[in-house]
């Protein structure tokens, strides 16, 4: 069973950055062969793409809505994939969950079978 466990949120003023981390395992599952993807939830609406690198890390791709503030990168070393967003506003708030495929050297679009408990997001006006 592949396990993600997702950290880094918390409460921060508009304008502000989070770095939000998320640790992959898996018996006999290679991370490095595995798409990464971030995902957000906020209250009452649905769940929504926000960014994703490729199993290699040499394509990213990212919702138009935080292009320019998020950048998304993994670490297949330490079987980690990261999400930096800068320039926060309160419309990111949500809660962050970080996922991947079942299926290996999938693309981004594809579906994501893991996904982790969440992060909680929060940006203050």
């Amino acid at each position: 069973q592949v396990q993600l466990v997702e950290s880094g949120g918390g409460l921060v003023q508009a304008g502000g950055s989070l770095r939000l981390s998320c640790a992959a395992s898996g018996p006999g599952r290679t991370f490095s062969r595995y798409v990464m993807g971030w995902f957000r939830q906020a209250p009452g609406k649905e769940r929504e793409f926000v960014a994703a690198v490729s199993w290699s890390g040499g394509k990213t791709y990212y919702v138009d809505s935080v292009k320019g503030r998020f950048t998304i990168s993994r670490d297949n070393a330490k079987n980690t994939v990261y999400l930096q967003m800068n320039s926060l506003k309160p419309e990111d708030t949500a809660v962050y969950y970080c996922a991947t495929p079942k299926r290996p050297y999938s693309d981004y679009y594809e579906v994501y079978d893991y996904w982790g408990q969440g992060t909680q997001v929060t940006v203050s006006s």
